[in-house]
């Protein structure tokens, strides 16, 4: 029965499930609310019924239907639309989430469910950072309920706390995997096949619960953009490694494409590392120096914001430098062998000029060849005393291809920096030109085979499975002791690297291959009969065929006017300079995907179970190795 005072009030039964932590099932709490009641005044009136004394400031209302949280507790039920039909459910923000790190091990913490992903991941590397060994001046962070450390409410997989004692497994890397296993792990064998792993990245704007993420489910935490700015040797140690990890497994699993010669660079890169991790003599990180760290802190600053030397402002405002040497030039034509001839080439500002001769310089070129937005591939094979570098530079009708042969290394590693930088619209006077040549120069060497007789006596005392660091194709190529012997000689050159500088001159060396920061997907561009992959960097977007691999088109960011989603037809269109502009549909993951990585955010986890539009079922127990 109700009174008149509930009539006139409009009051109404409202119907809320409570999700409560100490109960193996949730029990219906029904209220008498009406539509002017606020959100918060409803969570008041449940917990007086409820009546159990305990710490609610963390519960909030999930509305099941519209598939929301209901957190602006100011707004009434009428101005959130809830009505009598609305099924609620009173449940905690933070829920305990598996996160499958780079390297391949599983953390369980409490991450938020209501928070928007771009937060919550925020949130989540901070807590992984903040209790290492070596991050001693960042801020830790507190469990908003009962005020402990972050790093209380983390564990293993194995529930085991995550404690200063095993917190090293996120600073240093791991024992290589088994042969057997690595075979048994995904590998994508085409370009469609790795438009597919970016199917499953979540909504950055939308909260974990929003994306059907359930509590104890698994993800994968990556790297999504590939920009590292700062690393800092002293401070950084997780996520160096985490990068390290990611891009071993990327190259193991073969998810970027390399050349055999610089397979082996890996692999030797990867042994030493392993052999340091198993070391007690590990000295890069547990040996700090008693500097003071904020002194240390703002020096480092200084280097960075002057770009690493303080007397070169001013010769990188007034003096463009330029090259002139003789190189070799090929250009591809159908049913013509493969011959280079000798020019004369003047490196200025972006382009490139090649004459007959050095005395012709002054006159008319050949051609002039404008590398702003060419594609720059390095075709080098140190063993065979090759250094050329292949040039795709963008046309009105697709991509022309350029061959340059250097005569050595010192000669690419100057024309390879100018073209890389080139690329990007940058002249030799910036000041990343002679760090990049560095980074070249440093990569080559690596690559110097050394004697036989310190191979032959390196192999007796070697102790590894060598099918161990390299990818499994690479591995079925070569006889065990074949390859063994291989590694052996690439790992001279970098036996007496400290662990971290190891790390960070693999992570170098993955940034120089040509596929590096590249993420696929297959696409349909407006006006096309046949669908294409779309590869998008950080500073570029590549269309490619997808039956070839061959790009097509390249356009930078930096050209870009103006880009726009059609949420309704979920198409993406853009326009560039030149009155040039383009339109495509994603065919294998959502726009929004897409509309992330064109917009400019920063990392973010992937999903990678229960979300059968976009990721399948069996693809998820292959890149988590068949764990729940």
């Amino acid at each position: 029965m109700l009174s008149s005072s509930d009539f006139a009030s409009a009051s109404w039964e409202l119907v809320i499930q409570v999700d409560h932590p100490n109960e193996e099932e949730q029990k219906d709490i029904t209220l008498r609310v009406s539509g002017d009641l606020h959100i918060g005044g409803v969570m008041l009136k449940l917990v007086d019924q409820i009546n159990i004394a305990q710490d609610w400031s963390d519960f909030a209302l999930w509305w099941e239907q519209k598939h929301c949280w209901l957190l602006k507790t100011h707004w009434t039920l009428d101005k959130c639309g809830v009505q009598a039909d609305a099924k609620l459910l009173f449940t905690p923000q933070h829920k305990m989430l598996r996160l499958r790190l780079p390297n391949v091990k599983t953390v369980r913490l409490r991450v938020s469910f209501s928070a928007v992903v771009f937060r919550a991941v925020s949130d989540i590397c901070r807590a992984l950072i903040s209790p290492g060994l070596y991050s001693r001046t960042m801020t830790p962070t507190y469990d908003p309920i009962n005020g402990t450390p972050a790093s209380s409410t983390m564990t293993w997989f194995s529930d085991s706390p995550l404690t200063e004692q095993n917190c090293s497994i996120l600073a240093f890397s791991q024992p290589p995997q088994s042969p057997e296993a690595l075979a048994d792990m995904y590998q994508p064998r085409s370009l469609v096949d790795k438009a597919k792993l970016n199917a499953g990245w979540l909504d950055s704007s939308r909260s974990l619960m929003e994306q059907g993420i359930q509590e104890d489910e698994q993800l994968l935490l990556r790297f999504k953009y590939y920009t590292f700015f700062d690393l800092n040797p002293k401070y950084d140690a997780v996520r160096i490694n985490q990068l390290y990890e990611q891009a071993r497994w990327a190259i193991l699993l073969e998810e970027i494409d390399c050349t055999e010669e610089e397979m082996l660079i890996f692999a030797a890169l990867q042994y030493h590392i392993s052999k340091l991790s198993l070391s007690t003599e590990i000295q890069d990180f547990t040996n700090e120096s008693e500097v003071d760290e904020v002194e240390a802190a703002l020096s480092n600053l200084e280097v960075t914001l002057e770009g690493g030397k303080a007397d070169n402002t001013l010769e990188d405002i007034t003096d463009i430098p330029k090259l002139a040497d003789n190189l070799r030039l090929f250009r591809p034509k159908k049913l013509i062998l493969k011959a280079f001839k000798q020019y004369w080439f003047v490196f200025k500002d972006t382009s490139i000029a090649y004459f007959k001769n050095k005395e012709l310089e002054q006159g008319e070129p050949v051609e002039k060849l404008n590398l702003r937005g060419c594609e720059v591939v390095p075709d080098v094979n140190v063993a065979g005393r090759k250094f050329g570098i292949k040039l795709l530079i963008p046309v009105a009708d697709g991509m022309n291809e350029v061959y340059l042969r250097c005569d050595h290394e010192s000669q690419y590693a100057q024309w390879m920096a100018a073209c890389i930088l080139a690329s990007k619209g940058k002249t030799m006077a910036d000041s990343s030109y002679q760090p990049e040549v560095l980074n070249i120069l440093s990569f080559l060497r690596m690559k110097n085979r050394n004697s036989a007789s310190q191979v032959a006596s390196g192999l007796e005392n070697m102790d590894m499975n060598p099918e161990c660091f390299v990818s499994p194709r690479c591995a079925k190529k070569h006889k065990s002791k074949q390859l063994a012997a291989r590694i052996l000689e690439a790992h001279q050159n970098v036996a007496q690297m400290p662990l971290v500088e190891a790390k960070l001159q693999f992570i170098q060396a993955w940034q120089s291959l040509p596929e590096f920061g590249l993420t696929y997907y297959l696409v349909r561009f407006k006006g096309s009969k046949k669908d294409d992959i779309l590869g998008v960097s950080y500073n570029r977007l590549i269309r490619i065929d997808a039956a070839t691999g061959i790009p097509i088109t390249t356009w930078r960011f930096t050209n870009m006017k103006q880009w726009n989603v059609n949420w309704e037809i979920r198409q993406v269109a853009i326009e560039f300079d030149q009155n040039v502009s383009i339109a495509f549909t994603c065919l294998s993951a959502d726009c929004k995907v897409v509309h992330e990585y064109i917009g400019g955010y920063i990392f973010l986890s992937t999903r990678s179970k229960d979300q059968n539009e976009t990721l399948d079922e069996d693809l998820f127990h292959k890149l988590t190795g068949g764990q729940e």
